[in-house]
Protein backbone atom coordinates (compact mmCIF):
# COMPACT_ATOMS: atom_id res chain seq x y z
CA UNK A 1 0.00 0.00 0.00
CA UNK A 2 2.52 2.30 0.77
CA UNK A 3 4.01 2.66 -2.80
CA UNK A 4 0.67 4.15 -3.51
CA UNK A 5 0.68 8.02 -5.85
CA UNK A 6 -0.46 11.37 -4.27
CA UNK A 7 -3.70 12.22 -4.91
CA UNK A 8 -4.95 12.50 -8.26
CA UNK A 9 -8.10 14.95 -8.29
CA UNK A 10 -9.92 13.38 -11.78
CA UNK A 11 -8.79 9.65 -10.61
CA UNK A 12 -10.55 10.56 -7.25
CA UNK A 13 -13.57 12.08 -8.74
CA UNK A 14 -13.80 8.94 -10.69
CA UNK A 15 -13.77 6.38 -8.21
CA UNK A 16 -15.74 8.82 -5.28
CA UNK A 17 -16.99 11.90 -6.61
CA UNK A 18 -16.15 15.06 -5.40
CA UNK A 19 -13.90 15.76 -2.00
CA UNK A 20 -16.28 15.64 1.01
CA UNK A 21 -18.01 18.30 2.69
CA UNK A 22 -20.91 19.59 5.05
CA UNK A 23 -22.53 16.30 7.08
CA UNK A 24 -25.82 15.61 5.97
CA UNK A 25 -28.51 12.96 7.38
CA UNK A 26 -30.52 10.25 5.19
CA UNK A 27 -33.87 10.46 4.04
CA UNK A 28 -36.36 10.00 6.75
CA UNK A 29 -37.69 6.85 5.33
CA UNK A 30 -34.76 5.09 5.18
CA UNK A 31 -33.70 6.06 8.75
CA UNK A 32 -37.55 4.83 10.18
CA UNK A 33 -36.59 1.06 8.30
CA UNK A 34 -32.74 0.44 8.50
CA UNK A 35 -32.64 -0.16 12.12
CA UNK A 36 -36.10 -2.16 12.22
CA UNK A 37 -35.11 -4.29 9.03
CA UNK A 38 -31.35 -5.27 10.09
CA UNK A 39 -33.54 -6.56 13.61
CA UNK A 40 -35.92 -8.33 11.78
CA UNK A 41 -32.70 -9.93 9.03
CA UNK A 42 -31.17 -10.61 13.02
CA UNK A 43 -34.08 -13.16 13.49
CA UNK A 44 -34.13 -14.74 10.56
CA UNK A 45 -30.19 -15.28 10.58
CA UNK A 46 -30.56 -16.89 13.98
CA UNK A 47 -33.35 -18.89 12.72
CA UNK A 48 -31.31 -20.35 10.17
CA UNK A 49 -28.14 -20.76 11.85
CA UNK A 50 -30.16 -22.69 14.63
CA UNK A 51 -31.30 -25.23 11.57
CA UNK A 52 -27.80 -25.65 10.51
CA UNK A 53 -26.27 -26.13 13.69
CA UNK A 54 -29.08 -28.14 14.41
CA UNK A 55 -28.58 -30.12 11.21
CA UNK A 56 -32.55 -29.82 10.27
CA UNK A 57 -32.97 -29.43 6.85
CA UNK A 58 -36.93 -27.73 6.81
CA UNK A 59 -39.26 -29.33 5.19
CA UNK A 60 -40.86 -28.18 1.44
CA UNK A 61 -43.39 -25.96 3.37
CA UNK A 62 -41.15 -24.58 5.28
CA UNK A 63 -38.27 -23.58 2.81
CA UNK A 64 -39.60 -19.82 3.22
CA UNK A 65 -37.07 -20.16 5.96
CA UNK A 66 -34.50 -20.15 3.96
CA UNK A 67 -35.76 -18.01 1.81
CA UNK A 68 -36.25 -14.84 3.94
CA UNK A 69 -32.36 -14.81 4.63
CA UNK A 70 -31.39 -13.27 1.24
CA UNK A 71 -34.19 -11.10 1.08
CA UNK A 72 -33.61 -9.54 4.49
CA UNK A 73 -29.89 -9.38 3.68
CA UNK A 74 -30.42 -7.89 0.41
CA UNK A 75 -33.34 -5.16 2.51
CA UNK A 76 -30.84 -4.22 4.74
CA UNK A 77 -27.55 -4.14 2.84
CA UNK A 78 -29.98 -1.47 0.17
CA UNK A 79 -31.09 0.41 3.50
CA UNK A 80 -27.53 0.50 4.65
CA UNK A 81 -26.29 2.07 1.72
CA UNK A 82 -29.18 4.69 1.55
CA UNK A 83 -27.47 6.10 4.23
CA UNK A 84 -25.18 7.57 2.46
CA UNK A 85 -26.47 7.66 -1.57
CA UNK A 86 -29.73 9.01 -3.06
CA UNK A 87 -32.31 6.90 -3.07
CA UNK A 88 -32.25 7.17 -7.19
CA UNK A 89 -28.89 5.60 -7.02
CA UNK A 90 -29.73 2.93 -4.78
CA UNK A 91 -32.60 1.94 -6.77
CA UNK A 92 -30.45 2.05 -10.09
CA UNK A 93 -27.27 0.24 -8.49
CA UNK A 94 -29.79 -2.98 -7.46
CA UNK A 95 -31.23 -2.86 -10.86
CA UNK A 96 -28.02 -3.39 -12.40
CA UNK A 97 -26.60 -5.67 -10.34
CA UNK A 98 -29.92 -7.81 -10.66
CA UNK A 99 -29.64 -7.67 -14.57
CA UNK A 100 -26.18 -8.18 -15.02
CA UNK A 101 -26.02 -11.04 -12.33
CA UNK A 102 -29.07 -12.83 -14.06
CA UNK A 103 -27.90 -12.25 -17.75
CA UNK A 104 -24.21 -13.86 -16.55
CA UNK A 105 -25.69 -16.75 -14.40
CA UNK A 106 -28.22 -17.59 -16.85
CA UNK A 107 -25.19 -18.10 -19.28
CA UNK A 108 -23.65 -20.01 -16.57
CA UNK A 109 -26.28 -22.40 -16.25
CA UNK A 110 -27.15 -22.86 -19.81
CA UNK A 111 -23.53 -22.85 -21.19
CA UNK A 112 -21.02 -23.22 -18.10
CA UNK A 113 -19.80 -20.11 -18.77
CA UNK A 114 -17.85 -18.52 -17.01
CA UNK A 115 -17.95 -20.89 -14.11
CA UNK A 116 -18.09 -24.35 -14.98
CA UNK A 117 -20.96 -27.09 -15.63
CA UNK A 118 -23.47 -27.57 -12.68
CA UNK A 119 -27.58 -27.69 -12.80
CA UNK A 120 -29.69 -25.74 -9.60
CA UNK A 121 -31.72 -28.30 -7.90
CA UNK A 122 -35.09 -27.67 -6.37
CA UNK A 123 -34.26 -26.65 -3.22
CA UNK A 124 -33.86 -23.18 -4.28
CA UNK A 125 -37.85 -22.22 -5.16
CA UNK A 126 -39.18 -20.94 -8.50
CA UNK A 127 -37.02 -20.17 -11.34
CA UNK A 128 -36.59 -17.39 -13.73
CA UNK A 129 -37.53 -18.67 -17.04
CA UNK A 130 -37.38 -22.11 -15.52
CA UNK A 131 -33.72 -21.62 -15.67
CA UNK A 132 -32.43 -19.19 -12.38
CA UNK A 133 -33.72 -19.36 -9.31
CA UNK A 134 -34.45 -16.02 -7.98
CA UNK A 135 -32.98 -15.44 -5.06
CA UNK A 136 -29.53 -16.38 -6.97
CA UNK A 137 -28.93 -12.25 -8.28
CA UNK A 138 -29.96 -11.15 -4.75
CA UNK A 139 -26.40 -13.03 -3.56
CA UNK A 140 -24.84 -10.70 -5.49
CA UNK A 141 -26.77 -7.74 -4.51
CA UNK A 142 -25.25 -8.57 -0.38
CA UNK A 143 -21.77 -8.95 -1.94
CA UNK A 144 -20.93 -6.56 -4.33
CA UNK A 145 -22.53 -3.80 -2.22
CA UNK A 146 -21.24 -5.43 1.30
CA UNK A 147 -17.76 -6.31 -0.34
CA UNK A 148 -17.17 -3.06 -1.88
CA UNK A 149 -18.22 -1.67 1.81
CA UNK A 150 -15.31 -3.69 3.16
CA UNK A 151 -12.92 -2.71 0.84
CA UNK A 152 -13.52 1.37 1.24
CA UNK A 153 -12.57 0.80 5.23
CA UNK A 154 -9.72 -1.04 4.33
CA UNK A 155 -8.60 1.28 1.77
CA UNK A 156 -9.98 4.29 4.32
CA UNK A 157 -6.33 5.55 4.89
CA UNK A 158 -5.14 5.40 0.93
CA UNK A 159 -8.66 7.21 0.16
CA UNK A 160 -6.91 10.20 -1.36
CA UNK A 161 -4.39 8.38 -3.65
CA UNK A 162 -3.85 8.06 -7.05
CA UNK A 163 -5.15 4.71 -7.61
CA UNK A 164 -7.73 3.94 -4.59
CA UNK A 165 -10.72 3.43 -6.54
CA UNK A 166 -8.85 0.23 -8.46
CA UNK A 167 -7.92 -0.73 -5.18
CA UNK A 168 -11.30 -0.65 -3.62
CA UNK A 169 -12.54 -2.79 -6.92
CA UNK A 170 -9.52 -5.42 -6.97
CA UNK A 171 -10.34 -5.98 -2.56
CA UNK A 172 -14.36 -6.12 -3.75
CA UNK A 173 -13.09 -9.04 -6.51
CA UNK A 174 -11.38 -10.60 -3.72
CA UNK A 175 -13.67 -10.60 -1.35
CA UNK A 176 -16.06 -12.10 -3.98
CA UNK A 177 -14.00 -14.80 -4.65
CA UNK A 178 -13.07 -15.98 -1.41
CA UNK A 179 -16.62 -15.63 -0.32
CA UNK A 180 -17.72 -18.27 -2.51
CA UNK A 181 -14.49 -20.76 -1.50
CA UNK A 182 -16.44 -21.47 1.58
CA UNK A 183 -20.17 -20.99 0.13
CA UNK A 184 -19.20 -23.56 -2.57
CA UNK A 185 -19.53 -26.83 -0.14
CA UNK A 186 -21.54 -25.19 1.86
CA UNK A 187 -24.07 -25.33 -1.27
CA UNK A 188 -23.61 -28.46 -2.34
CA UNK A 189 -22.66 -30.78 0.67
CA UNK A 190 -24.74 -28.97 2.97
CA UNK A 191 -27.61 -27.60 1.28
CA UNK A 192 -27.50 -29.61 -1.87
CA UNK A 193 -28.59 -26.42 -3.40
CA UNK A 194 -27.07 -26.80 -6.88
CA UNK A 195 -24.40 -30.02 -8.21
CA UNK A 196 -21.41 -29.79 -10.00
CA UNK A 197 -21.09 -32.07 -13.26
CA UNK A 198 -17.21 -31.43 -13.20
CA UNK A 199 -15.14 -34.41 -14.81
CA UNK A 200 -12.83 -36.34 -12.69
CA UNK A 201 -9.83 -34.99 -14.71
CA UNK A 202 -10.55 -31.44 -13.96
CA UNK A 203 -9.12 -30.20 -10.50
CA UNK A 204 -11.76 -29.18 -8.12
CA UNK A 205 -12.34 -27.71 -4.67
CA UNK A 206 -15.35 -29.89 -3.14
CA UNK A 207 -16.56 -30.92 -6.98
CA UNK A 208 -16.30 -26.87 -8.01
CA UNK A 209 -13.51 -26.21 -10.99
CA UNK A 210 -10.92 -23.75 -10.23
CA UNK A 211 -12.73 -22.06 -13.05
CA UNK A 212 -15.32 -21.03 -11.12
CA UNK A 213 -13.43 -19.02 -8.70
CA UNK A 214 -12.10 -17.46 -11.87
CA UNK A 215 -15.54 -16.60 -12.90
CA UNK A 216 -16.49 -15.45 -9.73
CA UNK A 217 -13.80 -12.54 -10.16
CA UNK A 218 -14.88 -12.09 -13.68
CA UNK A 219 -18.47 -11.37 -12.80
CA UNK A 220 -18.03 -9.38 -9.99
CA UNK A 221 -15.42 -6.73 -12.06
CA UNK A 222 -17.97 -6.71 -14.57
CA UNK A 223 -20.51 -6.17 -12.23
CA UNK A 224 -18.35 -2.78 -10.32
CA UNK A 225 -17.44 -1.73 -13.81
CA UNK A 226 -21.45 -1.00 -14.94
CA UNK A 227 -22.12 -0.01 -10.94
CA UNK A 228 -19.36 2.19 -9.91
CA UNK A 229 -21.43 5.26 -11.83
CA UNK A 230 -24.64 4.40 -9.28
CA UNK A 231 -22.50 3.91 -6.39
CA UNK A 232 -20.83 7.56 -6.47
CA UNK A 233 -22.52 9.88 -4.56
CA UNK A 234 -22.71 13.43 -7.25
CA UNK A 235 -23.01 15.31 -3.92
CA UNK A 236 -21.05 13.70 -1.23
CA UNK A 237 -21.04 14.43 2.19
CA UNK A 238 -18.99 13.97 5.31
CA UNK A 239 -20.07 10.68 6.92
CA UNK A 240 -19.69 8.71 9.83
CA UNK A 241 -17.21 5.15 9.57
CA UNK A 242 -20.19 2.55 8.26
CA UNK A 243 -19.50 -1.11 9.67
CA UNK A 244 -22.56 -2.33 8.71
CA UNK A 245 -20.83 -4.16 5.31
CA UNK A 246 -18.46 -6.14 7.60
CA UNK A 247 -21.31 -7.01 10.26
CA UNK A 248 -23.22 -8.19 7.63
CA UNK A 249 -20.61 -9.94 5.83
CA UNK A 250 -19.24 -11.33 8.49
CA UNK A 251 -22.70 -13.16 9.96
CA UNK A 252 -23.32 -14.62 6.63
CA UNK A 253 -20.03 -16.21 6.70
CA UNK A 254 -20.62 -17.46 10.00
CA UNK A 255 -23.50 -18.94 8.85
CA UNK A 256 -21.90 -20.59 6.03
CA UNK A 257 -18.96 -21.55 8.47
CA UNK A 258 -21.64 -23.74 11.48
CA UNK A 259 -22.94 -25.54 8.00
CA UNK A 260 -19.55 -26.74 7.02
CA UNK A 261 -17.80 -27.45 10.16
CA UNK A 262 -21.08 -29.29 11.13
CA UNK A 263 -20.56 -31.52 8.48
CA UNK A 264 -16.67 -31.85 8.95
CA UNK A 265 -15.77 -30.10 5.47
CA UNK A 266 -12.44 -28.70 7.61
CA UNK A 267 -10.53 -27.27 4.97
CA UNK A 268 -13.32 -25.16 3.67
CA UNK A 269 -13.81 -24.26 7.61
CA UNK A 270 -10.32 -22.93 8.18
CA UNK A 271 -10.60 -20.95 4.68
CA UNK A 272 -13.22 -19.01 5.16
CA UNK A 273 -12.30 -18.69 8.89
CA UNK A 274 -8.49 -17.11 8.17
CA UNK A 275 -10.60 -14.90 5.06
CA UNK A 276 -13.42 -13.43 7.31
CA UNK A 277 -10.31 -12.75 10.19
CA UNK A 278 -7.97 -11.13 7.70
CA UNK A 279 -10.83 -8.90 6.07
CA UNK A 280 -11.83 -7.98 9.66
CA UNK A 281 -8.53 -6.71 11.34
CA UNK A 282 -7.49 -5.10 7.99
CA UNK A 283 -11.35 -3.09 7.52
CA UNK A 284 -11.14 -2.50 11.23
CA UNK A 285 -7.42 -0.77 11.35
CA UNK A 286 -8.24 0.84 8.16
CA UNK A 287 -11.24 2.37 10.01
CA UNK A 288 -9.63 3.60 12.86
CA UNK A 289 -6.90 5.10 10.85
Amino acid sequence: MSGLRKPNAAMTALFEGPPTTLAARPSRSVERWHKPVFILFLMVWAMNMALVCLRIQPAAGWRWAEGLLPVFATATTLLALGRRLPLQNVFMTALVILLISAAILFLGAKSGIPFGPYVYSGLLGERIFDVLPWSIPLVWIIVIVNGRGIARLMMRPWRKTNYYGFWVIGLTCLLAMTLDLGLEPFAVFVKGYWIWQTPKSVPAWYTAPWVNFLGWLVTALGILVFSIPWLINKQPVKQPIDYHPLILWLLINSWILAGNAMHHLWPAVVVTLTTSTIATVFAIRGAQW
